[in-house]
């Protein structure tokens, strides 16, 4: 068999030779491992993968299409973000959440969407704007159904899934983090973030010029492109653009 092979079954216990009978494994940092859904358990992705995704907007021309993801603190630490990004004109929303696990019912269960966002905006608003939420195969969004509808069974959003390994398919949304990272790089803790200093972080990032949207901000393309009882409802302002500061004393 390959060389593979055994030190798999090394790996695996299967001889008497361990791993720290290897002289440069043990010197090696195990290697991080994506997770995606297992093959067995890929029920939620039916009719909503990535191709279904690109059937539905080619279909629908006029769709509202958001991106959604996590953004993880540092390792050990609780709180995350969850993102969510309209394509149309790069706004971003941010939401401080306690813990990114398998059974967060925040976001497991549609909470989040219930609570906090299909509330503050009304159910007829959310179905416009969020008609279509394009993310990844992460544990918090395969309860689909919850995501989807809902308490009283009202469909108010359509959720697609990206290709498993695919971050690429929703890569405007991976390259939008970048300013988060600006001023929370890898590694830092998100323990000390609140909801106020969340909306800080957000509103001076959406103010900040692009050239991708001709040297205008997602805040001031999206007043015309969006409905704005959206920035009411969720707080979002314009930080004028010699105040806009990406840097990690914005938060400090």
């Amino acid at each position: 068999c390959s060389r593979r092979t055994i030190y798999s079954y090394i790996d695996r216990g299967v001889f008497q030779a361990r791993n720290i009978d290897l002289r440069r494994k043990v010197v090696y940092k195990q290697r991080k491992r994506k997770t995606t859904a297992s093959l067995k358990d890929r029920s939620f992705r039916k009719d909503r993968s990535y191709k279904e995704f690109l059937e539905y907007i080619a279909a629908n021309k006029s769709v509202y299409v958001v991106e959604m993801d996590t953004v993880e603190g540092a390792k050990g630490t609780s709180p995350c973000f969850l993102t969510m990004f309209f394509r149309n004109c790069s706004l971003m929303l941010m939401f401080l959440l306690e813990e990114r696990t398998v059974d967060r019912e925040v976001i497991k269960k549609g909470v989040l969407m219930r609570t906090r966002i299909t509330e503050l905006l009304g159910i007829e608003l959310f179905q416009k704007l969020f008609e279509v939420i394009l993310t990844d195969n992460g544990h918090e969004f395969q309860d689909r159904q919850s995501l989807e509808y809902s308490k009283n069974g009202e469909v108010r959003t359509r959720i697609y899934y990206c290709d498993p390994n695919r971050s690429d398919q929703k890569g405007a949304l991976e390259k939008n983090h970048e300013y988060i990272r600006y001023v929370l790089p890898k590694g830092t803790s998100f323990e000390k973030m609140t909801d106020k200093t969340t909306l800080l972080l957000l509103n001076h990032i959406n103010s900040e010029k692009r050239d991708s949207l001709n040297g205008h901000s997602p805040y001031e393309v999206s007043r015309l492109l969006l409905d704005n009882r959206l920035h009411k409802a969720l707080g979002l302002a314009e930080i004028p653009a010699d105040e806009v500061t990406l840097i990690p004393a914005l938060i400090k």
